[in-house]
């Protein structure tokens, strides 16, 4: 690893730097702290804690159906929204790590950061295209924190691109 940062440096270079890369990894950073306040929701109502969800009383949005299926709660025996919360503290790990220019001196933190959004998003969207077959329904709290893990990987896309082209001996610069 290039350029290696004391951990002073780098909370400096984190708290502090301007490139248009660490800017979006700030934002995905927001995006996910968004999501997991939203799945907190969520989890509330599937732990019990929470006893009712507030959604909109349009027709096809039920967020009780959608959060509270069976499909919920399928995996490992846990509800989902838990499962959520774990996911999206590791994509704000990942968007949080390494230095200012990771895209060069650790490439593969922002190409892993890529992978991992791909991956939220197509579980997003097939669990979106199942609630609406299954269920009917659809959940106005899982769409909105569907609709922050699209946008983050937006934002996470140029930044892995710079990765892979560094890596493959393609474009230095930013």
């Amino acid at each position: 690893m290039q350029n290696e940062l004391t951990p002073g440096q780098l909370g400096r270079e984190l708290r502090s730097g301007s490139s248009r890369f660490l800017k979006r990894r700030r934002n995905i950073v927001g995006l996910a702290f968004f999501s997991s306040a939203v799945l907190g929701g969520i989890a509330l109502y599937q732990i019990g804690i929470v006893k009712k969800l507030p959604g909109p009383r349009w027709c096809g949005f039920d967020a009780e159906k959608v959060n509270g299926s069976t499909q919920a709660y399928s995996i490992l025996a846990v509800p989902d929204a838990l499962l959520g919360l774990t996911s999206y503290a590791a994509t704000a790990c990942l968007a949080g790590m390494g230095p200012e220019n990771r895209w060069r001196t650790h490439p593969l933190i922002p190409i892993g950061m890529g992978v991992k959004l791909i991956a939220d998003v197509a579980l997003a969207g097939k669990l979106t295209v199942d609630s609406c077959r299954k269920y009917r329904s659809v959940s106005v709290w899982s769409l909105l924190a569907g609709a922050a893990t699209f946008a983050a990987l937006g934002l996470a896309i140029p930044e892995t691109k710079a990765a892979l082209r560094y890596m493959t001996g393609g474009d230095h610069g930013q």
